[in-house]
C-alpha cells in the first residue's frame, strides 16, 4: 500500500520546513559567526611545539585535522596544549605482574587571539588499553600504539571544540 508511505513522506517535509528555520546548521557546513569560511579559519590556527613523543603526536594530528593536509592559512589564532600522561596497571595478578595497562592522557590547551587574550581553555582527556606480553618488543609495541591512539581521540576532541566556538563566536 503506498498511502502509509505518502504520510510518512509529508511528515518528514514538515519536519524538514519546520527545523529550517531555527537556525540549525551543520559544523562544518558553512561559514562563522564572522562570515569567514569555518575551514580557511581552522587551517589558520598555529599549533605551538608540545614536548615528548606523544606532544609531537598531537601536534602533528591537530595540524593535519586544521588543514586537510594542505599548507597552513594566515595565522588567526594560535593554540598552547600541555600534556599529562600516566599508566595504570589493570589485570594484577596473584603475583603482582600486571597482564593489562592503561595509557591516560590530559591535555589542557588555550586558544589565544591575535590580540594575546586567551579565547578558549579547556581539557581533552582519553584512555587507551592494551595488553601485557613477555615479549619486551610487544610491550613496547602495544604503548605506543595505545599513545598513539590516546594522541589521536585527544587531537579530534579539541579540533572539535574550538570548530564549535569559533564557528559561533569568531
Amino acid at each position: 500500500m503506498w498511502w502509509p508511505r505518502l504520510a510518512i513522506a509529508i511528515a518528514l517535509c514538515a519536519c524538514t520546513a519546520a527545523l529550517g528555520g531555527c537556525g540549525f546548521q551543520p559544523l562544518y557546513g558553512g561559514t562563522t559567526a564572522g562570515g569567514a569560511k569555518l575551514t580557511e579559519v581552522m587551517a589558520g590556527i598555529d599549533v605551538n611545539p608540545i614536548p615528548g613523543r606523544v606532544g609531537q603526536r598531537v601536534r602533528n594530528e591537530l595540524i593535519f585535522e586544521n588543514t586537510g593536509g594542505g599548507t597552513p592559512g594566515p595565522q588567526r589564532y594560535r593554540l598552547d596544549i600541555a600534556i599529562k600522561e600516566s599508566v595504570t596497571d589493570q589485570l594484577v595478578q596473584i603475583t603482582g605482574d600486571a597482564t593489562g595497562q592503561v595509557y591516560q592522557l590530559n591535555a589542557t590547551y588555550k586558544l589565544i587571539d591575535p590580540s594575546g587574550k586567551v579565547v578558549l581553555t579547556g581539557t581533552a582527556i582519553s584512555r587507551a588499553p592494551y595488553n601485557r606480553f613477555q615479549e619486551i618488543f610487544a610491550n613496547v609495541r602495544a604503548r605506543y600504539d595505545a599513545e598513539n591512539r590516546a594522541a589521536r581521540t585527544v587531537a579530534e576532541s579539541i579540533k572539535t571544540r574550538i570548530a564549535s566556538y569559533i564557528a559561533t563566536s569568531a
